[in-house]
């Protein structure tokens, strides 16, 4: 099942009645922004896990404990 010119043009018309030239013209700008903005978070991402890593070697107590603080340490501060 291969699609060829007519079924193509038939598509583009539809295409174009739907979105209007306009915004299909802006859509190569848009789409190029949106990849690079991507792109540019997952390096970020990256380059965060690869210095946390090369830093320390270990990895941070704090950051990586899910448990809310205790409560003592709640009632010694409000002890002093």
């Amino acid at each position: 099942m291969s699609f060829g010119i007519t079924e193509l043009l038939i598509v583009l018309a539809i295409v174009i009645i739907i979105f209007g030239a306009k915004r299909i013209k802006n859509l190569g700008p848009d789409l190029g922004s949106a990849i690079k903005g991507f792109r540019s978070a997952l390096s970020d991402n990256n380059d965060e896990a690869n210095r946390g890593a090369d830093s320390s070697g270990a990895v941070d107590e704090e950051s990586v404990s899910s448990e809310p603080e205790s409560d003592d340490t709640a009632k010694q501060d409000a002890n002093v």
